[in-house]
């Protein structure tokens, strides 16, 4: 993602509808673990770097792009400038690793998952996110720097092939999707905006519902995995 893209991001995600009900989405999956070690991959401006310290983890936001790991470090985060196929951190050392919307801008998205599997210890997880369906591919992709979108059977035999096990897979934007297709095949750019704050309400409205309907197998315009490194005594 460009460097204009990411401060329009850090502007918007405070309070823009998508952001913040993914930092839900996260904050839910990792609320019942034991805080300890993460790395938050991929992080920009920090916003899910900081649901994770607000949740007690010892979070380190790691950032490919010059602008994101100063506007992270702006924000008071601890921050690295690194490259997720090639992670500055010990091999098993973190207790959780995220990589929220990143791995599909990644060429060698098979080594970053295997970096990612080298520094969790064994018994840590995984929360991960990725736009699905390459039927939705856009000119809205090309801008924020995707290489694809994914199936969710091709991002599950990513993380295995990795040696990580997936334990839960749930597609999000179901109900929205309809209306996401219908905007990508007019899309021109990153269909990153400012939406009225009625529009913004409405959106934020139809993705919480999701929460309480059992729609997570359906097809969706993003997945949300969790996933673990098997410890030895695993079968």
């Amino acid at each position: 993602m460009e460097g204009t893209e990411i401060r329009k991001l850090v502007a918007l995600e405070d309070r823009h509808w998508w952001y913040r009900e993914r930092r839900e989405l996260l904050a839910a999956r990792v609320r019942g673990l034991a805080p300890g070690a993460a790395l938050d991959i991929g992080a920009a401006g920090g916003g899910n770097t900081r649901v994770l310290r607000g949740l007690g983890w010892q979070v380190l936001a790691l950032e490919f792009t010059a602008e994101g790991s100063e506007v992270a470090a702006e924000r008071g985060l601890d921050v690295v400038r690194a490259d997720a196929q090639q992670l500055p951190v010990a091999d098993q050392s973190l207790d959780l690793v995220t990589a929220l919307d990143v791995l599909e801008h990644i060429p060698d998205d098979r080594r970053a998952a295997a970096e990612i599997h080298r520094v969790l210890r064994p018994g840590g997880r995984l929360v991960a996110a990725v736009p699905v369906d390459p039927r939705l591919w856009s000119a809205h992709d090309e801008a924020v720097g995707h290489v694809r979108r994914y199936t969710r059977d091709q991002f599950v035999r990513l993380l295995e092939g990795a040696g990580l096990q997936v334990l839960d897979t749930r597609s999000w934007m179901v109900l929205l999707r309809p209306a996401v297709a219908l905007r990508r095949k007019v899309s021109t750019g990153s269909d990153l905006d400012d939406p009225h704050p009625v529009v913004n309400g409405v959106l934020g409205a139809a993705v919480r519902l999701e929460r309480h309907l059992p729609v997570g197998s359906l097809p969706g315009v993003s997945l949300l995995v969790t996933g673990r490194r098997p410890g030895p005594g695993d079968r």
